[in-house]
Order: structure tokens, then C-alpha cells, then sequence
């Protein structure tokens, strides 16, 4: 514990600091009859207690707390002014400025080794709280760190448990990720929801887990009955993601319902339209089927990259919100290095720009 003492008269300085050193022998004690130099040397390193003296040259104990609070860190810092000033004013400012409490010229020995016991120990409480709550921040900070990377692993494992009941690659997992977020940002969008919107993409399809073999897996095209059975996957994907308190698993389930719905309510499984589609289902929208039409599937040659581009616009304002497209085709560089980085060992020589 450090104790600055403050007074421009010698003898008292003396005193007062024999009478704290009675206190506690390990207190460190600074004694300063230049109040700017104690100001000086508490920016530098803040005392845990201070005793100031009221009538000073140059500056007074009004000026000197005054100027005391406002160093980072003093705010908490007990002061104890000493004056033989009876004026009530002089005490009420004195308080005002940020005294903690006042003794009083000549100074019983007895009552400021009382102050001094009481206001250092008070200090020695505050520190430790501070340092409980620090610990305990750091502790919510791990937790909260320990839940998020729980819930992202609970993603990729789902969408890994989707990825193989499904001939989709963990590639177009990741591609269609990459694109979600460039299209979110693009658009302007917070960061955080940028990330989280990163992070949920992976969880589209998830609801394919509840599609039969036979269909989901069958080589050729669908037939009415298999296409409406098929077209069901994003209702069981919610009802899976659904009701977690957790937002990134909330807006999954929020992407997993509407990405398939399309911006002129021709889309499944409840044909809304225009921006009555979350933004989260318009963005996924595009970057999914972008990584569809430019991917290598069994049943088809991937599409080039122009090719797919025309799509977008000649769709942009029927399958997808203009402003997505816009948002995804000005960020074109981008989208051609993500095609690139996460390419299937398959496609690397497919890809055509």
C-alpha cells in the first residue's frame, strides 16, 4: 500500500508520517510539501490513500483533488483533508471535489491512526473486489468463449452429419459460407451479424437428415410425389434448429426454413415474398445456389462462372432479393477466390472464370 502525504509544512509532514508508520510498518509513505510534485507521481503510479493538507501555497486542497480526481485510476482513492478551517463551506466543496473525510488541525495522533487504519483497510477491500471481479469478468469471458466454440462444433457436426446422406461436398459447405458473408457485408450489415450469418450458413440443409435414401440419393430427376417430399427438408431443418437459446442456432433455424423461398413468392415451403423473407434466407439464397450451379454433382457438369453470373441477374428480382445479386456480383474478385480456395480436388480444373 502506498500513502502520499501532502503539506507544505515540514513538521507536519513528519508527524504525520511517524503517526501512519505506527499503522502498518509496510506501508510505503511519500511525503511531499510540492503539491504539483505529488500530482506528478500519482499519475505515474496512484496512491492507495492520500493526506492532504487544505492551506497551501500555489494550489490549495480544493485544487489539488480536484485535479487528483480527474487522474485515471483516483477515483476510489481514499483522501483525508487536514485543515483547522471550521468554515462550513470550505468542508462542504471539499466534498463535493471528492473528499472521502477530514481531520482536523491540531491533529489528534490517536484519531488519524483510527482514519489511516480504517481508510486503508477500506482501500485493501476495494482492490480485492476489484480484483474478484476481474477474475470473475475473465471467468464469464471463458465460459461464454467455451459455449460459442460448443455451439459452432454442434454446426459443423451437423452439417457434416448432413454432408453424408447428401453427394454435396464439405466444400460447398464452406464456399457457400464465404459467400454468405461476403454478401452480408456487401449489403452493409452489422459485423456480428456478418459473422453470425457466416457461422449459421453451414445449417441450410440440415433438414435433409430427415429426407429418405431413395430420394434424396436418386440419380435421376425427381418425380411430383419424391419433388414434395424433398421439399419438406426445410420445415424438418427448423423444427430441429428451432427453440435453443442460442442465437446463432436461432438464426440457423431461421436460414434452414426460408432459404428456399424466392423473392417473388414462387419459392417453398411457404411461398412469402419480397422482404417478408428474413435477409439471412435471401443472402443464403444466392450463395447456395450459386455453389449448386457451379459445383460437380454426379447428375451434372458444373456450370462455368459467367454462365452462373447471367443466372443470378436474369433471376435477380424473381428467385433473388436485386439486392443480394448486387451485393454478391460487386464482390466478384472475392467470389472467384473463394471458388478457387475451396475448390473440390475435382473441379480444380473446371473452374472457368
Amino acid at each position: 500500500m502506498l500513502v502520499h502525504i501532502v503539506d507544505d509544512n515540514d513538521t507536519n509532514l513528519m508527524l504525520f508520517e511517524q503517526i501512519v508508520r505506527r499503522v502498518d510498518s509496510e506501508v510505503s509513505i511519500a511525503c511531499y510539501p510540492d503539491p504539483l510534485a505529488a500530482l506528478v507521481d500519482c499519475a505515474r503510479q496512484m496512491a492507495d490513500l492520500v493526506l492532504v493538507d487544505y492551506m497551501m501555497p500555489g494550489i490549495d486542497g480544493h485544487e489539488y483533488v480536484r485535479r487528483m480526481r480527474a487522474i485515471p485510476g483516483a477515483r476510489d482513492v481514499p483522501i483525508v483533508m487536514i485543515t483547522a478551517a471550521a468554515d462550513r463551506f470550505v468542508r462542504q466543496t471539499a466534498l463535493e471535489l471528492g473528499v472521502t473525510d477530514f481531520l482536523t488541525k491540531p491533529v489528534d495522533p490517536s484519531e488519524m491512526r483510527v482514519r489511516v487504519t480504517n481508510l486503508l483497510a477500506l482501500r485493501r477491500s476495494h482492490l480485492r473486489l476489484r480484483d474478484q471481479n476481474r477474475w470473475l469478468a475473465e471467468e464469464v469471458r471463458n465460459a461464454t468463449r467455451a459455449m460459442l466454440d460448443r455451439e459452432e462444433e454442434l454446426i459443423v457436426r451437423l452439417a457434416k452429419a448432413a454432408e453424408f446422406r447428401d453427394p454435396e461436398t464439405g466444400s460447398h459447405i464452406l464456399r457457400m459460407a464465404h459467400y454468405s458473408r461476403l454478401i452480408a457485408c456487401g449489403l452493409g450489415l452489422a459485423d456480428d451479424l456478418c459473422e453470425l450469418i457466416f457461422k449459421a450458413a453451414p445449417m441450410h440443409d440440415v433438414g435433409k437428415l430427415g429426407t429418405p435414401d431413395h430420394i434424396l440419393l436418386k440419380p435421376g430427376r425427381l418425380d411430383d410425389n419424391e419433388t414434395e417430399v424433398m421439399r419438406h427438408h426445410p420445415i424438418i431443418g427448423h423444427a430441429i434448429l428451432s427453440g435453443s437459446s442460442s442465437h446463432l442456432i436461432q438464426l440457423g433455424a431461421e436460414i434452414a426454413i426460408t432459404h428456399h423461398e424466392k423473392f417473388d413468392g414462387t419459392g417453398y415451403p411457404y411461398g412469402i415474398a419480397g422482404e417478408t423473407i428474413p435477409i439471412s434466407g435471401r443472402i443464403v439464397a444466392v450463395a447456395d445456389v450459386f455453389d449448386a450451379l457451379t459445383s460437380r454433382r454426379p447428375y451434372k457438369k458444373a456450370w462455368e462462372m459467367e454462365r452462373a453470373k447471367a443466372f443470378l441477374i436474369e433471376n435477380s428480382g424473381h428467385h433473388f432479393d436485386p439486392h443480394c445479386v448486387e451485393a454478391f456480383l460487386a464482390a466478384w474478385n472475392e467470389v472467384l477466390d473463394i471458388q478457387t480456395r475451396f475448390a473440390d480436388p475435382v473441379e480444380l480444373t473446371s473452374v472457368a472464370g
